[in-house]
């Protein structure tokens, strides 16, 4: 048995999984994603996700106590761009300031001239400096700088886990995302000889602070005794460095090269795919460590992506959530019959879906355009589909162009996933054939396939992957959708950013939200 630990932003799941990649059993536990104790911010408390562990593993284990004695290895995968102020004893000195915060620290970078010189000829200048901004660490510094003194241990979610399992701090190279002081070509910590290497100035974290790093199939740590009382996984199993959510969801699909991309319908909307060559998707946005060794992961996000359906939700779908409860079913499961009540298009209707801007679209805000008389609630819900696949869709334009690649087919993990209708309605707007694994837990299964590859049940993750990821589902494009979508993507969707910008900018600037 392989047990992997997925850890969300709204929930944490222990799964099991066969060394064949079958999905034996899991358990999940959900936590509210964030705190906000002002506008713009988002915090959690850390040990929300080392609870939700313990809960959800004990659970997991009182339906499978044979299976838990026949666990080899452990793996760890979890959400990005989240990092943990611990002491000298492991605890968390404040709350984790998680990936969807928008609060932003001060300038204090001061590059020399030939630096400032070429940054300013790239035209990328403010997208330097507003990086340093976003730099959560450079934020406590500032603001909490007792916090700082006291910090023993700078770590990721799944380090901070893997020290709760171990006693080590260990860390894998693919779960380095994040605002963190990481040379992404040459996949380690940035060191002060990395002459163009900006990371390190941008973010000036002393080196103590940071995890040691090993690669992905490396050992991490070992169960210890007192976890293996307190879980019932063997003393002395080892735990296998894994990557990110995003990046063990990817490998749970198959993605191994640039034939196929990978859509992630999660809280971040995500495509990306592996690669064997190193590019910027967008300039100054590094290409993500792989959790294939010494391949990366281009990648382009749309923030608050597929969390949309729950703001849609919580807005708009009473009528649905109570319906959800009477059948005692899924709400998405209801939301599914509003696709089929609006056409294809949505009647005109269509989104622009950045609720949080992104890098490179920094006065960028969610828009809605096509109103009439005709638009009823199903047709909102269809145009925040579809506005999503039209972003990804345009990410993934990005991707062919920087990378000089063209994709063959796609595959499509995350929570959304789950919904045919949402699958057709991508499969259409990319005019690409859509796979879907026979498992929805595709982080939790890349980790396993890491984790598998680690203990040596396989000769290498070529073999592992092609062994445990099945798909179990195929969507062809529909030619009449093809063309309508293909028209609203290229003479309209593609054109309202630009025209909207401005307006952004200037609401920006009377309102004061967001914080630039």
């Amino acid at each position: 048995m392989i047990l992997s630990i997925d850890c969300g932003t709204q929930s944490i799941r222990a799964l099991l999984f066969s060394v064949k990649g079958k999905l034996i059993d899991k358990e999940q536990v959900f936590y509210e994603a964030y705190n906000s104790p002002k506008a713009g911010w988002a915090e959690q408390d850390a040990n929300i996700y080392w609870h939700g562990l313990i809960e959800a593993c004990k659970e997991l284990y009182k339906r499978n106590e044979n299976e838990f004695k026949n666990i080899k290895g452990v793996g760890i995968t979890s959400l990005r761009s989240t990092m943990i102020n611990v002491d000298k004893n492991g605890e968390a000195l404040r709350p984790a300031i998680i990936w969807l915060d928008q609060r932003m620290a001060k300038n204090t970078f001061k590059p020399n001239l030939p630096i400032k010189l070429a940054l300013k000829a790239l035209g990328v200048e403010d997208t330097i400096m507003k990086l340093e901004r976003k730099g959560n660490s450079n934020w406590i510094k500032q603001n909490e700088p007792e916090i700082w003194k006291n910090t023993h241990k700078y770590i990721s979610v799944s380090s901070f886990l893997n020290y709760k399992l171990s006693g080590d701090y260990t860390d894998s190279v693919a779960s380095q995302i994040g605002h963190i002081p990481f040379n992404y070509k040459e996949q380690r910590w940035a060191r002060k000889t990395d002459l163009m290497e900006l990371s390190k100035d941008l973010y000036p974290i002393e080196k103590s602070k940071l995890a040691p790093l090993v690669n992905p199939g490396e050992k991490s740590g070992n169960i210890t005794k007192e976890i293996s009382k307190l879980l019932m996984i063997p003393k002395g199993t080892p735990i296998i460095a894994c990557g990110s959510d995003k990046g063990c969801e990817t490998l749970g699909m198959g993605v191994t090269n640039t034939s196929i991309a990978s859509l992630s319908f999660g809280t971040t909307a995500t495509v990306q795919t592996t690669t064997k060559k190193y590019f910027e998707p967008i300039a100054y946005l590094p290409a993500y460590p792989s959790v294939m060794p010494k391949r990366w992961n281009p990648e382009i996000e749309i923030y608050r992506g597929f969390w949309m359906i729950n703001w849609f939700k919580n807005e708009f779908a009473l009528k649905e959530v109570q319906q959800a409860k009477e059948l005692n079913i899924n709400t998405e499961e209801v939301l599914n019959e509003l696709l089929h009540k609006s056409p294809a298009g949505a009647m005109g209707l269509i989104m622009q879906p950045y609720w949080t801007p992104g890098l490179g679209q920094k006065n960028a805000k969610g828009a809605m355009i096509g109103f009439g008389d005709v638009h009823k609630k199903e047709h909102i819900y269809r145009a925040v589909i579809e506005g999503l696949c039209y972003g990804l869709l345009d990410g993934m334009k990005k991707l062919e162009k920087r990378g000089n690649l063209k994709f063959e087919r796609i595959a499509v993990s995350g929570g959304a996933s789950q919904s045919d209708e949402i699958c057709q309605v991508a499969a259409d707007v990319f005019n690409l054939e859509l796979v879907r694994g026979s498992t929805h837990e595709t982080s939790g299964l890349g980790a396993a396939i890491i984790t598998a590859y680690g203990i040596g049940e396989y000769q290498n993750l070529d073999e592992a992957t092609a062994t445990m990821v099945k798909y179990a589902d195929i969507f062809k494009p529909n030619p009449k959708n093809v063309e309508l979508y293909k028209s609203i993507f290229e003479d309209v969707y593609l054109q309202m950013y630009d025209r909207l910008e401005p307006l952004y900018k200037r609401i920006r600037e009377i309102t004061g939200y967001p914080e630039e």
